[in-house]
């Protein structure tokens, strides 16, 4: 038998890292656009206004964010993610702008679907843009979420969306049993082939702080979403939580934060086998920017490895501020 020298192993580790060329060739994981979902704030007016928080990222009119429905598809992103920023004007104490058929956010996908009819398009499904109290839900005097009474409403705002031309709907809201009863109305309107995305272990985060600022929610939200959201501290929570909206009949799930919690996306998407994306939030968003700004960090190499490091975990699609920036670098 053939005797090795006890360095064979590590020696074989670096030829193989000697040259570009070959980590490609050997990379246990691709990165390409088609892993990437663009995330756009689309706002009721014109042009583009900047979001002060999110260095680089604007809010889009409807025209805008059709420009942009052609530019995800010329760079092969194969969907877009779209956030409504609602003015003070456009809120009230029970989300009612949230179930317009003529809203925002349905105007917004018809322009989009009329200008690139081959990208997917996902509407967030919560209240929290059109409430001017900043919860996902309706909220009682005692400052409690009624869930029910909330389903309801959600249930309205996702056939909205389905008319309008969602390809899938991704409630964020996380209600209990808002996935049946979405598809339970999609059915009964003949919408059996509409995609749900349950953000399905959706944390209670401190890294949402530029997306509410982005949607407007950041000054008005009373109080914090603990009470619905899940506990960072927890990790079978989310197993559970996915597991039910499966049941529900949800097309696939959601892990948000992205970085902070790969853990939970490699459980995800190892124990349940389903389409699992992971939303690089906000905040993981500002922070590699300011710091790129200052200096302190390689911006482009940090961006491609954070998006990397999503797909090592197990995600099938990253939901990213990053998205045109990431697309054009990979080519």
């Amino acid at each position: 038998m053939t005797k090795f020298p006890q360095s064979f192993p590590n020696t074989r580790m670096r030829r193989l890292r000697q040259s570009s060329w070959v980590r490609s060739l050997v990379a246990e994981n691709t990165l390409t656009p088609a892993d990437l979902v663009w995330a756009v704030f689309i706002h009721d007016g014109e042009g583009r206004t900047p979001v002060g928080s999110l260095p680089g990222i604007d809010r889009l009119s409807i025209d805008e964010a059709a420009k942009t429905a052609k530019r995800a598809e010329r760079l092969g992103i194969p969907a877009i993610a779209l956030f409504p920023y609602i003015g003070p004007e456009g809120k009230d104490e029970e989300g009612t702008g949230a179930l317009d058929p003529d809203g925002l956010v349905p105007r917004a996908l018809r322009a989009m679907k009329d200008a690139a009819p081959g990208v997917g398009l996902i509407t967030d499904v919560a209240l929290d843009a059109y409430t001017s109290h900043g919860h996902d839900g309706l909220l009682d005097p005692d400052g409690t979420i009624p869930n029910d009474a909330t389903v309801e409403r959600l249930v309205k705002q996702a056939l909205a969306h389905a008319k309008a031309g969602a390809d899938i709907v991704a409630p964020s809201d996380m209600m209990d049993g808002r996935i049946g009863a979405i598809r339970e109305a999609f059915d009964e309107e003949g919408f059996t082939n509409m995609m749900i995305l349950s953000y399905a272990a959706k944390y209670a985060s401190g890294f949402y702080g530029p997306y509410r600022d982005a949607i407007g929610s950041a000054k008005s939200l009373q109080g914090d979403k603990k009470t619905y959201q899940q506990d960072p501290a927890n990790s079978d929570e989310a197993l559970r939580e996915v597991a039910l909206d499966l049941a529900e009949g949800a097309d696939m799930v959601m892990v948000k934060p992205g970085l902070p919690y790969l853990d939970i996306v490699h459980r995800v998407s190892s124990t349940f086998g389903v389409p699992t994306l992971a939303y690089q939030v906000s905040g993981e968003y500002a922070q590699i920017m300011a710091a790129a700004q200052n200096g302190w960090i390689d911006g482009d190499r940090v961006i491609m490895e954070s998006l990397m490091c999503f797909k090592r975990a197990g995600a099938s699609g990253i939901i990213t501020y990053f998205a045109e920036k990431a697309a054009e670098a990979l080519g």
